[in-house]
């Protein structure tokens, strides 16, 4: 049985722990000297996967944003000397964006920082109250239940 307000509490705990967990990154990341908006720290890692370097347009569409919001986030990170505009060897009016090697640091630092703020909200947990609260997390960022056979 759940109580009236339980899902308004979860809910505020996971906000709460959503803002724990970037006040103690951030904390991380400035302890390294980075100076670094979250929404750029966001596009690094969107950069990371791709083989070749993505058009803007692509890179828009994984953030899940307007092509317009993209530019000036590559203008900050270009500015940086994280990322920078090369043209499209096929398309001279396609600019596709690269990650630099200061940027590939950057990335380095940042999944550093991650770690290190994860592993400092996890320490009162046990391994196996880890593991457990993986799974869990697992089920609502999938959004089904274990052995279900997921979103359609």
């Amino acid at each position: 049985m759940t109580l009236p307000d339980s899902d308004g509490l979860l809910a505020e705990q996971l906000l709460r722990l959503t803002r724990r967990v970037h006040r103690i990154q951030k904390r991380h990341l400035e302890q390294r000297g980075m100076a670094i908006t979250p929404a750029q720290s966001r596009a690094l890692r969107a950069l990371a996967p791709y083989a070749a370097p993505p058009r803007m347009a692509d890179l828009a569409e994984r953030l899940e944003v307007v092509p317009r919001a993209v530019t000036t986030l590559v203008d900050g990170l270009e500015a940086s000397g994280r990322v920078r505009r090369v043209p499209d060897p096929d398309n001279r009016r396609v600019t596709r964006i690269e990650l630099t090697d200061e940027g590939r640091t950057a990335l380095r630092e940042l999944r550093a920082a991650r770690r290190a703020a994860a592993e400092e909200i996890l320490e009162p947990l046990s391994h196996e109250q880890r593991e457990i609260l993986g799974g869990l997390l697992n089920t609502l960022i999938d959004g089904s239940p274990p052995g279900s056979p997921g979103p359609v």
